[in-house]
């Protein structure tokens, strides 16, 4: 079976590289945001070091949904996706292979130009490391819950809009933990493990369910 996945892995992401215009898309947006408070709020040191881990987890969880629409459309008008569902693998491994892909395009380059943000915002070294991990663990997050979503509105006219409202109220919770893990970081004595903890949970749980739920979604889509 992990063949399998790999494959289906390694497709979507040689598709993806083909159509670098859609993946640099995504960065360019959440550098774009992330770059814009700082020319609205002003250049206060203070005032940035407050509004920085906000601003950061909400362009990365604008960033992430701007892909999502495109996670299962190609697939479901070529046919591949009924395909995959005929098949004799489990569908939710197909599925997760997809979202892995979803992830490495859109939330692994925001883990890995989080510090050029923070040095943006005047964050400390520790803040910007507690940040590149709440974004390691809560980013897969919003690429899994939003594949739901996903699955859900596949086909639906107006299934942008669709998917924004269903999808949002889920990612509160990783939005509060992951900007309160960045900004715990910069409190003397203060201890950001329960956050990163309670962000960890959340990618088990994602982990678990999200494949199964997505599959299930993607089935009754189809029909």
């Amino acid at each position: 079976m992990l063949r399998v996945f790999w494959c289906v892995l390694l497709r979507d992401l040689t598709l993806a590289l083909r159509r670098r215009t859609d993946v640099l898309t995504t960065l360019f947006f959440f550098i774009i945001v992330v770059s814009l408070f700082p020319l609205g709020v002003g250049t206060e040191r203070q005032v940035l070091q407050i509004l920085g881990p906000g601003v950061v987890w909400v362009a990365a969880l604008l960033a992430s949904m701007l892909a999502l629409e495109r996670l299962f459309a190609a697939d479901y008008e070529d046919g591949t996706l009924e395909q995959m569902v005929l098949t004799a693998q489990p569908l939710s491994l197909l599925v997760l292979a997809k979202i892995t892909a979803h992830w490495l395009l859109t939330g692994l380059p925001l883990v890995l130009i989080a510090p050029l943000v923070g040095m943006q915002y005047h964050l400390s070294n520790d803040a910007i490391v507690t940040m590149m991990a709440a974004l390691l663990l809560g980013t897969p997050v919003l690429s899994l819950i939003g594949a739901i979503g996903a699955a859900l509105t596949l086909g639906l006219r107006g299934g942008g809009i669709l998917l924004s409202l269903l999808i949002l109220p889920l990612y509160i919770p990783v939005l509060v933990y992951g900007a309160g893990a960045v900004t715990a970081s910069g409190i003397d004595m203060a201890d950001t493990r329960p956050y990163l903890a309670l962000l960890g949970a959340f990618l088990v749980a994602a982990l678990t369910f999200a494949p199964l739920a997505s599959s299930a979604a993607l089935k009754i889509s189809i029909e």
